[in-house]
């Protein structure tokens, strides 16, 4: 009897545990892509603290699409392919007829993580009502802004306000600081050598990608610091490689573009998938504080991350490679910073340096 009573506890265990890895999660994130990466230390904690079976993201399917296979995210949905909009209006004008699409967003969710709305808002209660129409679910609702008067990281934000809301240890909450976030694959160094290759970039050669662009002008270091680091870097011998995106295209004056693509090849508009591809070639990555620098530090490249009004404090990337660099006086965006230049340049040039945070 004792035999038998030992192995229904086993199996009861074992059931127990397998019902719990067959619940999945959702992460509402509507932000950029530098939010989309930070989120990814909160998705991180929740598989392994809460032992889901898998985790999904729906958001802007630009900034999202590279994070399956590549990272903790299963499966993503575009926020533009859903209804959501229908979530922020007032409880009493909202309405759910049977076999309504939005009801089967949520239905396979036991936990839905929302940095969507604000908490006891419309939006929370209309998205209660819905997932609670096809099974019972954890719903919380996130800020990715810590407190005006907070030092604290904003992914160890977003992971500590989860372990308060849910009852996890805050020893839980903690981030790692060095970890590295997105897997490039083989298949991302094989499509990086082929548009490297293609633009006559020497692949024997070390590769330093420079992105001079950010979501804000005035987190943006001035035009020429780009241009004259590339150039240095090219007399050292060192491949310079220029990424434009489509904010960048349309901020720089032509002089500006001309002046950036003579000293450095341009990758003008790329997608964020050859993004990845070519960062997952590069020996080191210099940019502002910007959605291409969180993916850059993500991925484990050598990253020099060039703050100036913005606290690194709080929206440093995570990485196992990074490097913070600072000026915050009003020179940042107006000109040229030679003697930042210099360091930035001694660190670049040097085979190997230890990651520095200031």
């Amino acid at each position: 009897m004792q035999v038998s009573d030992d192995i229904l506890s086993l199996l009861e265990e074992k059931g127990a545990q397998m019902a719990k890895e067959a619940q999945r999660a959702v992460i509402l994130q509507p932000g950029a892509l530098g939010d989309c990466i930070l989120t990814l230390p909160l998705a991180k904690l929740m598989r392994e603290a809460l032992g889901l079976g898998g985790i999904d993201i729906i958001g802007h399917a630009e900034y999202i699409g590279i994070l399956p296979e590549r990272s903790c995210i299963n499966s993503i949905r575009s926020i533009d392919s859903t209804d959501l909009h229908r979530l922020f209006a007032e409880p009493a004008q909202f309405d759910l007829a049977d076999y309504d699409p939005l009801i089967n967003v949520f239905s396979d969710y036991a936990w839905i993580i929302t940095f969507m709305g604000e908490p006891n808002s419309d939006f929370e209660q209309n998205l209660i009502f819905t997932a609670n129409c096809s099974r019972s679910a954890e719903i919380i609702t996130l800020s990715m802004k810590p407190p005006d008067d907070a030092k604290q990281h904003v992914a160890e934000y977003c992971t500590w306000q989860l372990a308060r809301e849910s009852g996890l240890a805050p020893d839980r909450a903690r981030t790692r600081p060095d970890d590295v976030l997105i897997q490039a694959t083989q298949a991302d160094r094989n499509r990086g050598a082929e548009i490297l290759e293609q633009v006559d970039i020497d692949t024997s050669k070390r590769i330093v990608v420079l992105h001079p662009g950010s979501g804000g002008r005035h987190k943006c270091w001035h035009h020429e610091n780009f241009a004259s680091v590339a150039q240095a870097l090219r007399s050292a011998d060192i491949e310079p490689v220029f990424l434009l995106g489509p904010a960048e295209m349309e901020r720089f004056d032509a002089p500006q573009k001309a002046r950036l693509c003579e000293t450095a090849v341009c990758l003008p508009r790329p997608a964020l998938s050859d993004v990845v591809a070519v960062l997952s070639c590069a020996d080191a990555f210099v940019g502002n504080d910007s959605g291409v620098t969180h993916l850059a530090a993500g991925m484990g490249v050598r990253t020099f991350a060039l703050f100036g009004p913005t606290d690194p404090a709080l929206w440093r990337p995570i990485g196992p490679a990074l490097h913070v660099l600072r000026d915050p006086g009003e020179r940042f965006t107006r000109e040229p910073a030679p003697d930042l230049q210099k360091t930035l340049l001694e660190r670049l040039t040097a085979s190997e340096d230890e990651p520095a945070t200031s």
